[in-house]
């Protein structure tokens, strides 16, 4: 039968041979002992290298350390990804035209002759797996899915490709249908799992696109856009390991239920060092967890926002007109008009970020000073050691510091947004592209103490703020504002040279030991520096907000505000990209009406897109529900066609006060059940549903991963998806968001089987058809 249409392979007839399937499943079940067999021993080899070097102890010179670290980090890198491969270590065989035979799996393994037992499914051998087609079969007769419980063979599906080359002997142990239909049919978890053993033509074509430049993944819910994303992820990662090894792949996703969602993909394709992120998480130290009104979000969002900033840093360097008195022991100094405005001109000419900035700006300042303190004690005419000294001089004396800070202070991203955002008058001055309304908006409370005062939207103006404002230096942070620029520059020259002494030695270890293929002597230097114990990849772009990646996907991509745009862009300079997202699920009123709009301004035309138009997940019955409210989205949108039917009629039930029983009916052994609720609602409904039903949770988090019925807002599914689907009150959620029908359309396909409706109010006309169920 076709799956997926005529681009995808006829599925051969079980030949009913019962015993002839048996001696099959032995057949496979015999070589894939013999795989897990060999991943043992790679195991107990491994991890006996790696106790032998960890037995070594902490002792000896400095190279020996930093020899023995590089050794354990290689080895306990490789043991994770051996370990994190169990789970359907092979799960697939191409029998070719040749007659020869491969076996494809999670991860490449060779026997001590370096006979190839086991393909990685990245490697280009691999691709007709995917790919293959009867009408291009790509010199595969028969793709072979294995089915696999812990190291069991439980069932093996055959696809014929090419019937006129197989042997009789070959046509009579055919079995089974290809295996995608099962797995789609299969109970959610609770994780996503990855598709490695049934990942389709398109969806491969995708995987393994160009690591240059930025790929736009386009598709409707249930085309499996996620999925594709993490595996292309762990792709590129096979293919150009040595290139993004160094600098890290990047992975964001809408919401921190939605990374533990996705979690266990990567690990369990041997890729175990990328960084899953919210977009939230994106500035180190914050902790944006604060709630704020989708209309403030949408200012904070605005790309206007770049000027408002830009003139609350140029607000902090603002010259009085007056002129300024200094009073000292010995005399009083004043600083005027003309000399504060030459001041501040020369700072900007600079060019350089504001808190960098200050150095010329104290320094054209405390030259005025100097002359003027020289000419009052009667000196003349100075030399320019005469004037560094009396500049030192003064730098220390507290009324000269004082002053200095108040006309041109150190300044923290967290500070420039608490003044703006807590005075009516700094916000009138900064934003004047905003409307009253807009400034109304962005006017807060000051933080109190023990409270979140950080929201989401806050995090990309932190990160413009950091960039307009400059990095404040160290030395001053430690040792207070007395601290000659002069010595802080020493310091800062002293600390690169150790450095580079660092670096050039760790280039002849890795050089002498061999290892200068596999390990960046910039990663291997840090790891010794200060006797800092060893961090991953991962860990380190993590706490570090310049970090540039070698490559990053933006999930749920429609969702982010042109300021996150401007954010993620500065961690990929090099505009390596995957951008996974439907324009018609855009929520956020400051998200994406089109790609071009978020692209264009930072990569011009230089990108592409490709199209997902099959849908995995959601059954042909409950699609049709969720095509009928697109049009309320978007003139010409169209659904993507689903692969499969399920007899299961979606319906509609009242009142609303029906819905905890309503839930425990719908409640099925080993699935997961969502309710879907307004915003407004969920506080409430939240209660009401777990107080009627065991197990059942309310709101985001892991829990809501694993409880057999969760409570959450639309917002909060995203991304996800669950066996039954039951959306409470459409007709407020379409009111409610800024974008309600995309919000309607978003539940009304989080479901793999079964969808309901609970209502009080009316239905909307699109839902109005649904069949009725047990109204009260």
């Amino acid at each position: 039968m076709h799956l997926y249409g005529p681009e995808y392979p006829i599925s051969g007839k079980d030949n009913g041979a019962t015993a002839t399937r048996q001696i099959e499943l032995a057949r496979e079940q015999e070589y894939v002992t013999s795989l897990y067999e060999r991943l043992d021993l790679l195991r107990d080899r491994t991890q006996r290298q790696l106790d032998g070097v960890l037995a070594q102890g902490g002792g000896g010179t400095h190279q020996n350390r930093s020899e023995r670290d590089s050794f354990a980090g290689m080895y306990a890198e490789r043991l994770a990804r051996l370990w994190a491969v169990e789970n359907g270590l092979c799960f697939g065989r191409l029998d070719n035209a040749d007659h020869t035979s491969l076996y494809i799996g999670r991860i490449g393994l060779a026997d001590d002759d370096q006979r190839r037992l086991l393909i990685d499914w990245r490697a280009p051998v691999a691709q007709p797996f995917y790919r293959a087609t009867p009408a291009s079969p790509m010199g595969v007769t028969r793709r072979r899915h294995l089915q696999t419980k812990g190291r069991k063979v439980i069932g093996v599906d055959d696809d014929l490709l090419d019937l006129d080359t197989l042997s009789d002997e070959d046509v009579a142990t055919l079995n089974g249908e290809a295996a995608l239909l099962a797995s789609l049919g299969a109970h959610r978890t609770g994780r996503m799992r990855d598709i490695v053993a049934t990942i389709q033509a398109e969806q491969d074509r995708i995987i393994r696109s160009d690591l240059s430049g930025v790929l736009v993944v386009q598709g409707g819910p249930g085309t499996g856009k996620t999925v594709v994303a993490l595996h292309r992820a762990a792709y590129l990662l096979y293919t150009h390991r040595e290139k993004l090894a160094r600098r890290g792949v990047l992975i964001l996703g809408p919401n921190l239920t939605f990374l533990r969602y996705i979690e266990q993909v990567l690990p369990s394709l041997g890729e175990t060092d990328v960084l899953l992120s919210t977009v939230a998480e994106l500035y180190p130290g914050i902790a944006a967890t604060a709630a704020e009104r989708p209309e403030t979000a949408a200012v904070k969002g605005d790309e206007r926002m770049v000027q408002v900033l830009a003139r609350a840093v140029r607000e902090r360097q603002r010259v009085p007109r007056r002129p300024i008195e200094i009073k000292l022991d010995r005399y009083t100094l004043s600083l005027d008009g003309r000399t504060l405005e030459a001041a501040r001109n020369r700072a900007a000419r600079s060019r350089r970020p504001h808190n960098e900035a200050r150095a010329v700006f104290v320094r054209h300042l405390l030259n005025a000073l100097a002359r003027q303190a020289a000419k009052l004690l009667g000196k003349g005419v100075i030399d320019d050691d005469e004037l560094a000294d009396l500049r030192e001089e003064l730098r220390t004396e507290q009324p000269v510091k004082a002053a200095l800070n108040r006309l041109w202070p150190y300044t923290t991203p967290q500070q420039l947004l608490l003044g703006l955002f807590t005075s009516r008058e700094r916000l009138e001055y900064a934003a004047a592209e905003l409307s009253p309304a807009e400034r109304a908006l962005l006017l807060r409370e000051p933080p109190r103490k023990g409270e979140g005062w950080w929201s989401p939207a806050d995090v990309a103006l932190l990160d413009e703020a950091a960039e307009l404002l400059g990095e404040i230096d160290p030395g001053v942070l430690r040792a207070g504002a007395w601290m000659a620029e002069e010595e802080q520059a020493a310091a800062r020259a002293a600390a690169r040279e150790e450095d580079s002494m660092q670096l050039a030695y760790a280039k002849e270890v890795l050089e002498l030991t061999g290892l200068s293929e596999i390990m960046d002597a910039e990663k291997f230097a840090a790891r010794h520096l200060g006797d800092e114990f060893y961090l991953t990849t991962a860990e380190r772009a993590a706490g570090d907000r310049t970090w540039a990646f070698g490559h990053i996907i933006v999930d749920e991509a429609q969702e982010l505000s042109p300021m996150d745009w401007r954010m993620v862009m500065r961690r990929c300079p090099t505009r390596s990209m995957t951008i996974v997202g439907d324009l018609a699920q855009t929520a956020s009123a400051a998200g994406a009406r089109s790609w071009e709009r978020v692209l264009d301004p930072y990569v011009g035309g230089r990108w592409r897109v490709e199209n997902l138009s099959v849908n995995y997940r959601t059954p042909t019955e409950l699609m049709a529900v969720a095509a009928a409210v697109l049009p309320l989205v978007g003139p010409g949108l169209t659904a993507p066609a689903s692969v499969r039917e399920t007899g299961e009629r979606p319906w509609a039930a009242s009142p609303l006060e029906s819905l905890p029983e309503v839930v425990k009916a719908e409640i099925v052994e080993g699935g997961r059940l969502a309710v879907l609720v307004p915003e407004s609602l969920r506080a409430e409904l939240g209660e009401a549903v777990t107080r009627a039903v065991d197990g059942a949770v309310a709101g985001p988090g892991t829990a809501t991963l694993d409880a057999p019925a969760a409570v959450l807002s639309v917002a909060e599914a995203k991304g996800l998806e669950f066996d039954t689907v039951i959306v409470v009150e459409p007709d407020r959620i379409l009111d409610e968001s800024p974008r309600g029908a995309s919000d309607l359309y978003v539940a009304l396909t989080r479901a793999t089987r079964r969808l309901g409706v609970v209502h009080g109010a009316p239905l909307p006309a699109p839902l109005a058809g649904l069949e009725r169920r047990g109204d009260g």
